[in-house]
């Protein structure tokens, strides 16, 4: 069995290029792979024509074409052959104001997609409740993200004095803002990947958080970092799914999170929850979390059981059973 994989241009992201790397990895023990990057990064008619086009020239016969997320307009150049289309979430959609642009959005990246797909991939059950919600479809499956192997568990003691508080991510989902209000007065060194804006450089200062900033690092440096921190913070107020909260569990450290779904489905009982819009919620769950040791060793070990679920070889699993019931149909 061969499966095509089509992505988006490299320079739009590489989040999805790393979900699913390590995916592919396993996958080749089992079917034949072939990987396509988007010639163009943009999704206007011209962007979109020369990435149709691309796709259309490596359509294979007695293969799986699956659409990996983001450009869900080369389904188009896919009518009459197999795919599977990945959604992460709809951001895309949920975030457009607009009403010209979400009507687009929807027609050649919802409602077109799907209705061309002979199976939906929805990455969280919330992702596949938010679609059902706008498309009546039978053809939505839910199968989780994978967590890279190259997060492992790393004994750590906590710094009690001053724990290192990893952020991941500085857009408006991120709640940053929030954060940094919930942190003031608390002994901690925030650790922030991704760039700052200058209001958050701002509440950084009046706020007198102790903090340091790096942007565009390797998977081998995001590792390092949740090897060096004692807490993964993703109070979040919008997420298809949430990466930082497994690979924090995975590698063995405590998780603040945001009690929203699809949080609450991907970290089960192994976060510390927060309500992402009350200040004095995150505050208060950093309290417990700082002063507990009995608290946070229970999280740990809850988090390592929890990230097993996300194993490659349990998601990889799930993916080539879909192709082959495909390939039967």
């Amino acid at each position: 069995m061969k499966v095509i994989y089509f992505f988006r241009h490299p320079k739009v992201g590489h989040s999805m290029h790393r979900v699913f790397r390590t995916l592919l990895q396993e996958m080749e023990r089992k079917v034949q792979i072939e990987v396509y990057d988007m010639p163009n990064r943009g999704s206007m008619p011209w962007d979109v024509y020369k990435n149709c086009w691309f796709t259309f020239k490596r359509r294979g016969k007695n293969t799986i074409h699956h659409v990996t997320g983001h450009i869900h307009d080369v389904l188009m150049a896919l009518i009459g052959v197999k795919t599977v289309l990945t959604v992460h979430d709809l951001v895309f959609l949920d975030n457009v104001k607009n009403p010209i642009k979400r009507c687009y959005k929807w027609l050649f990246w919802l409602y077109l997609p799907i209705k061309i797909a002979d199976k939906v991939v929805c990455i969280s059950n919330q992702t596949k409740r938010n679609i059902i919600s706008k498309i009546k479809t039978d053809k939505l499956v839910v199968i989780h993200n994978a967590v890279d192997p190259i997060f492992t568990h790393s004994e750590k003691p906590f710094n009690q004095e001053k724990p290192v508080i990893l952020h991941i991510g500085t857009g408006w989902n991120k709640n940053l803002d929030k954060t940094i209000e919930a942190l003031e007065g608390i002994t901690c060194h925030l650790r922030v990947i991704g760039k700052l804006n200058e209001i958050q450089v701002k509440l950084l200062k009046a706020y007198k958080i102790e903090y340091s900033n790096v942007c565009d690092i390797s998977d081998e440096d995001i590792r390092q970092e949740y090897i060096n921190c004692d807490i993964v913070n993703f109070p979040s107020v919008y997420e298809g799914f949430g990466m930082p909260v497994i690979e924090g569990q995975q590698t063995g450290r405590v998780v603040v999170a945001s009690r929203i779904e699809p949080i609450i489905e991907v970290a089960g009982d192994a976060v510390a929850y927060v309500n992402p819009t009350d200040v004095d919620s995150i505050c208060k769950a950093y309290g417990k979390v700082l002063a507990d040791a009995v608290y946070r060793k229970d999280l740990v070990e809850k988090g390592l059981v929890n990230a097993q679920r996300f194993s490659v070889k349990n998601i990889a699993q799930q993916y080539v059973e879909l192709y082959q019931n495909l390939a039967k149909a």
